[in-house]
């Protein structure tokens, strides 16, 4: 590529840089300026204009900011104090959002609980942020009464929906002013202070409570604002989860500051995702990879080239499917983008570089210092010189991704706002990387980066892998495993499946007896959410370990699932048969050709 390429490419970086910069600059400027003020002023200017509609309920900009107010007064009649944290247990609808402003607007933090958590797990995420207050969609009070029995937290529980056993929170609402928050009634609330929680599995172990301040919830919907350069006519397609920072912050957020409107979907469904977003003129879209590739391999729809998109945004779009993705739905537009939703590494792919995660000119390398530093895959650690320095790895050598943590009230977006449970928080941090004293946020993520500074994904560190669009903890997959009777020991671990994303769940299992496999299947099934369920078990007489008793996982990932390389019996877990069936050379290949659900 010559010089005239490269400048082209800085061209279109500082353009989408600098649309950014004008959105994010004022927010440091005014701390006192929170979203739920914005949202107040959003409504005065855009007023019965759509912001957020669905199939279930819509909501103008002015009627999104009254269903907030209520929710706002709610909290404050119950008590709910500056930092007191309520959990939300629901799927994506408008309504979600309303509750959430609300909940900030008077102060409170906002737990946004994946929907897909069962037992240990749900009970897990609700206790570590120690919520005064829980909302459960009546949908999902069957998932949520699997972990109440295991509930440490003294929270009052409310229902969204028709209960039985909970007050309704909908109704009590009803009664309450609707109108802004009087200057008496609001906090004092900065852009220092905590409005959410958004859990993410981390590298190890079971999820964490990710601290999202003010700041951060500004940063996600203005930056994102300026890089999509969102307008009033846009209309975004957001069916993401709203408990994840893409599909609850960007999607929504980005287009609403900019008076445009959001259509949501409860969850993605590939057969009716162009019939929607035609049928609602939308003219974007926020995916994950997965959602890509899904749609890439359905069968063809009438409506994938009948749309208005002018652009579509998001973060795990492989290399080997971007032009198949990009040609096939006349996509004129690929944002790929790379963040962490607690971190400090924000990488952009303004110039639609195909696989590529985002890039990091040299002119700008000062301003968002982030380095690729060379990584020991036994050790779980950077690899350290002679003088106990990383080592920053060579243009295409994989390696991982950290980016420097720099504490100024200039730069917060340079921080590292850690967990709620803090303990959590330095290993994250990589401490006297370059030089004695700094300090590094971890993001677990194994790239590469050219000559040019463009960003590749590679692979995840640790014993975290991707399946299905969310990250998998093989620590939590292993607990829920050996809970069940006559299992001695399980490791798990990722392996590949040719033409599918990320890394499928597999458990090599030791048992001391012959095992249920129907109430293994059945005991994981109510432990686990379906991304975490592995979808291979290998039986074996022992689990190879190191000399210091620490499991080996690299010859068990290299040897993958296939039955003829490996004398151990493997079980498939068959969507179709709801079960745990043996996996032969037949069903192998199957398997590998993309001829089965999984």
């Amino acid at each position: 590529m010559g010089l005239l390429d490269n400048l082209k490419d800085d061209v279109v970086f500082l353009r989408g840089a600098l649309r950014a910069l004008k959105m994010t600059t004022p927010i440091a400027k005014n701390p006192n300026r929170v979203f739920p003020l914005v949202l107040d002023e959003l409504a005065e200017r855009y007023g019965d204009a759509p912001a957020l509609i669905s199939d279930r309920e819509q909501f103008s900009y002015r009627s999104l900011a009254a269903r907030s107010n209520r929710y706002a007064r709610w909290a404050q009649r119950e008590g709910i104090a500056k930092g007191d944290a309520v959990c939300l247990l629901m799927p994506n609808r408008p309504e979600y959002m309303a509750i959430w402003i609300g909940v900030i607007s008077a102060g409170g933090v906002c737990g946004l609980i994946n929907t897909n958590l069962v037992g240990p797990s749900l009970a897990h995420c609700i206790d570590i942020v120690s919520p005064k207050h829980i909302i459960v969609a009546a949908e999902l009070a069957a998932a949520f009464a699997t972990a109440r029995p295991m509930l440490k937290s003294e929270a009052k529980i409310w229902s969204h929906g028709e209960s039985v056993e909970f007050p309704r929170i909908e109704t009590e609402i009803d009664d309450l002013d609707d109108r802004p928050l009087t200057a008496a009634e609001r906090p004092t609330l900065n852009i220092e202070d905590r409005a959410l929680y958004i859990y993410t599995s981390g590298t190890t172990g079971l999820p964490k409570a990710a601290n999202i301040n003010h700041y951060r919830v500004m940063l996600a919907s203005h930056a994102f604002a300026g890089v999509m350069d969102t307008q009033p006519t846009d209309r975004m397609y957001n069916c993401l989860p709203m408990y994840h920072t893409a599909g609850g912050l960007v999607a929504t957020g980005a287009v609403l500051i900019n008076g445009g409107c959001v259509v949501v979907r409860e969850k993605f469904s590939a057969r009716e995702f162009w019939n929607d977003v035609v049928r609602y003129d939308c003219t974007m879209f926020q995916y994950i990879g997965e959602l890509c590739r899904y749609l890439t391999h359905a069968p063809p729809n009438p409506n994938e080239s009948k749309h208005r998109i002018r652009l579509v945004c998001g973060n795990g779009l492989r290399p080997d499917l971007w032009d198949d993705f990009k040609n096939r739905f006349r996509i004129p537009a690929i944002l790929e983008f790379y963040g962490a939703t607690e971190g400090n590494v924000n990488i952009f792919n303004f110039e639609g570089k195909p696989g590529a995660v985002g890039r990091v000119p040299w002119f700008v390398a000062h301003r968002f210092p982030v380095a690729v530093v060379r990584y020991d895959v036994e050790k779980g650690q950077p690899v350290r010189d002679a003088r106990g320095f990383c080592e920053r790895c060579d243009p295409n050598e994989p390696g991982e991704v950290i980016g420097k943590i720099i504490n100024k009230a200039s730069k917060p977006g340079n921080r590292f706002e850690g967990y709620a449970t803090s303990a959590q928080n330095e290993n994250k941090i990589l401490r006297d990387a370059f030089a004695k004293g700094d300090a590094w946020f971890r993001t677990g993520d194994l790239m590469r980066k050219d000559e040019r500074g463009y960003f590749y994904f590679v692979d995840r560190v640790g014993d975290t892998f991707r399946w299905k669009g969310e990250n998998v903890s093989t620590g939590e997959v292993s607990e829920a495993i050996n809970g069940f009777p006559g299992i001695l020991d399980a490791n798990v671990y990722g392996v590949t499946i040719p033409g599918r994303e990320g890394r499928a769940g597999m458990a090599a299992v030791v048992c001391n007896r012959s095992v249920d496999l129907a109430a293994l299947h059945a005991h994981l099934r109510a432990h686990l959410p379906d991304y975490a369920r592995p979808l291979f078990l290998r039986i074996q007489s022992e689990i190879d370990v190191t000399g210091t008793f620490k499991q080996k996982k690299v010859d068990l990932v290299k040897e993958g699932f296939d039955p003829a390389r490996i004398v151990d019996a493997i079980y498939f877990n068959d969507t179709q048969s709801g079960g745990f069936v043996r996996l032969d050379p037949a069903l192998h290949q199957r398997i590998e050709q993309g001829r089965v659900r999984l």
